[in-house]
């Protein structure tokens, strides 16, 4: 049985700010710098999002709720590369799936996670991107 003093509920915002303090944010110009030098950038917004903007140049799309599953380490046909020996940088509209989905990857043994932030954040540096098709 358990005692209801401690059971701790936290709301949303909470989970994600801890999600936030857990994931190194990384810069446009840095996260491109990275992706050259082999890093991969995974949008984690919806399709329809994706749509609508496109996304960064040569990333690859896996919506938020599926990041645990489409990796290398617990999906054998997950997608190739994205295995814990890469760098990993995530973004989606906001900042905050792609913070939500970093602290998945942390928790399931990926260490080498940052947070892109926000698409609009890669476009307002100038920075390359493609529509999807």
């Amino acid at each position: 049985k358990l005692n209801k003093e401690y059971i701790m509920i936290r709301t949303i915002q909470e989970i994600i700010q801890e999600a936030f303090n857990e994931i190194p944010s990384i810069t446009p110009t840095k996260a491109k710098e990275e992706q050259d030098n082999g890093a991969l950038i995974i949008d984690t917004r919806e399709i329809n999002e994706l749509a609508l903007t496109g996304k960064v140049k040569d990333s690859i799309h896996i919506p938020r709720g599926l990041i645990e599953f489409q990796n290398k380490e617990t999906n054998p046909n997950g997608v190739e590369g994205f295995t814990k020996e890469k760098k990993i940088i995530l973004y989606c509209a906001a900042g905050a799936r792609a913070a939500l989905a970093g602290k998945a990857l942390k928790d399931i043994g990926f260490t080498d996670v940052h947070n892109l932030g926000s698409f609009s954040d890669w476009q307002s540096e100038g920075l390359p991107v493609e529509n999807i098709t």
